[in-house]
């Protein structure tokens, strides 16, 4: 059986036709999308990207447009800060609760067309939070000069890896030996998951 047609099939009841509908609207739209199976449930794919997925619950569907951030909502129906449901239609429980299929399709081929483009949804750049180093390994690490003089050199990841370490253990013995451990790896070149390289 088609992977989708099972998703379907497993699908509660109510969820049923809103999934063979909405499914029905993208191949309407978009008579070139495929589809697939990603992180679990459906998505239909244009020009080779994501071009929309949907999914069902236990009481509600859902229906989200990959790029919804940069569509012209003109219909003002994309809940973009859903915080209810995923997607971009908020909780879908009946086939009543979908906009009209004429408004639906014309954003399908407005997600097609940003597909066609290639045109991707800007990621906003990931601040890093200000490395907190535990007071101990600050001190251990100026007892050992080449070991100081690595971790001054190294990246935040490695120092971060190192810091949550120390800091996780819940026991000052293991605190001690973590710290041992960790200025003698450190004055050798060795990150946290040196082992596993």
């Amino acid at each position: 059986m088609d992977p989708i047609d099972a998703y379907i099939a497993r699908a509660a009841p109510f969820a049923q036709p809103i999934l063979e509908h909405l499914r029905n609207l993208v191949h309407k739209a978009c008579p070139h999308a495929t589809e697939a199976m990603k992180w679990s449930f459906p998505h239909f794919m244009t020009h080779g990207d994501n071009l929309c997925n949907m999914a069902a619950f236990k009481q509600h569907c859902s229906f989200g447009f990959w790029k919804g951030s940069l569509l012209e909502d003109k219909q003002g129906i994309i809940a973009l800060e859903n915080k209810e449901a995923m997607g971009s239609l908020g909780k879908i429980t009946s086939l009543e609760d979908l906009p009209p299929d004429k408004v639906l399709i014309a954003y399908l081929k407005e997600a097609d067309k940003l597909n066609k483009q290639g045109i991707k949804v800007k990621k906003e750049p990931t601040v890093k939070k200000e490395l907190v180093v535990p007071k101990e390994l600050t001190a251990a690490l100026k007892k050992n000069k080449a070991a100081q003089a690595v971790w001054d050199s190294w990246s935040y990841s490695h120092k971060k890896e190192y810091s949550e370490w120390i800091s996780e253990a819940k026991t000052d013995a293991t605190r001690e030996k973590r710290l041992a451990q960790a200025v003698e790896q450190i004055a050798e070149k060795k990150d946290r998951n040196w082992k596993y390289r």
